[in-house]
């Protein structure tokens, strides 16, 4: 029965891409040297199918996935049982640090997060963060998801 309940909350491919695509924040979980999570939450944005976010070179998550490239990401929402949607990504993150490319990878997760801002400022925001950023890429081997809306209201 478990299984069947399963797979009755898990998204068809369609409604995990407009999923994401509602979503603003990403959960962010690395490995951190003293085996703990560490846990983070960043704007993001989707790049050829994969999500991306960036940060600071020097931050803690960038240097636990030099050590440690396996990454969990979540998206979630809802306030109640009921209406609890989800979708968890594990898998490997690449990480990009050459200026020329985190460019444009900034540059997509300020245009997706900031829309009223002029792209050509963006632009520039982007290229001036891009010096002192590294971008990652989620590169996914396992998707889990769920929607508790689909249960009907039983439990």
């Amino acid at each position: 029965m478990a299984d069947n309940r399963r797979d009755q909350i898990r998204m068809t491919d369609e409604e995990l891409e407009t999923f994401i695509a509602q979503q603003k924040s990403l959960q962010v979980a690395v490995n951190g040297h003293d085996g703990f999570p560490h846990l983070s939450t960043l704007w993001f944005a989707i790049v050829d199918g994969e999500l991306v976010f960036e940060t600071y070179t020097k931050s803690q998550k960038i240097k636990n996935l030099h050590r440690d490239p396996r990454i969990t990401v979540l998206l979630e929402d809802g306030t109640t049982y009921e209406t609890l949607r989800g979708v968890m990504i594990r898998g490997q993150a690449e990480l990009v640090t050459d200026h020329e490319k985190v460019h444009p990878l900034a540059l997509a997760v300020m245009t997706r997060n900031q829309p009223d801002i002029p792209e050509e400022m963006l632009s520039q925001a982007a290229e001036h963060m891009a010096l002192k950023r590294t971008a990652v890429v989620v590169k996914a081997e396992k998707v889990v998801s769920w929607d508790h809306t689909k249960l009907g209201g039983s439990d």
